[in-house]
């Protein structure tokens, strides 16, 4: 009797599972074509980005590689196309290849260059806050007070490992403009900074005894 109502009981529930794949084959038919459609799109786009990342690493190596006084414009223009590309890797290799050549000399270009990668670029926080650093370092000789402080308060507000370096970057900034008290209060702040660099807290402190006691 038992062994009876088991295959009743059987019966009935693969009847109600059939019933349900009938009652709903063209919901499932379209679940799994939304499934594939999926997987083949995203496994097509990580294969599109790894062809695409290959060709932008030839093209940087190429332009490096050819790099001379007599093609100087084409590499220019060349290194914007791939910085406009906006990679993580290299676009910011092209714009340090551009000022470490001395490539471009319009500052404000070079700036429009930063805010690409920085604004534009998906990067992890701290390589967007090295690049902002870099920035400000590249204007730091001609920028005014406000300017500078702007540039670099994004990291002077944050945790960042490189918080001691715009700190320490504006309190050299103070001094060479013989603005000992501000200059101080910055190189202070590092020292009483837990995660700072353990060399530009050095520095800091040879600075403070040296030059800026009181």
């Amino acid at each position: 009797m038992d062994e009876d109502i088991s295959i009743i009981n059987a019966n009935t529930r693969n009847e109600k599972i059939k019933n349900f794949f009938i009652k709903n084959k063209k919901k499932l038919i379209l679940a799994i074509i939304t499934i594939t459609v999926f997987l083949v799109g995203y496994f097509s786009l990580g294969e599109y980005k790894n062809k695409q990342k290959i060709n932008i690493s030839d093209d940087f190596n190429s332009i490096i590689i050819d790099y001379s006084e007599n093609n100087k414009e084409k590499t220019v223009q060349d290194l914007i196309k791939l910085i406009n590309k906006k990679d993580s890797s290299y676009s910011p290799l092209s714009l340090y290849f551009i000022i470490d050549n001395k490539l471009i000399d319009e500052k404000n270009k070079i700036n429009e260059l930063f805010d690409v990668i920085i604004d534009e670029i998906s990067l992890d926080d701290e390589i967007r806050n090295l690049n902002i650093y870099k920035k400000a370092l590249y204007n730091a000789d001609d920028s005014t007070e406000a300017d500078l402080l702007n540039i670099l308060n994004p990291i002077i507000r944050s945790e960042s490992i490189w918080k001691s370096h715009a700190l320490y970057l504006m309190a050299e900034y103070f001094y060479s403009k013989n603005e000992m008290q501000k200059s101080r209060e910055f190189f202070t702040q590092i020292i009483n900074l837990n995660e700072a660099n353990q060399e530009i807290k050095l520095e800091s402190r040879k600075r403070l005894n040296r030059d800026l006691s009181e």
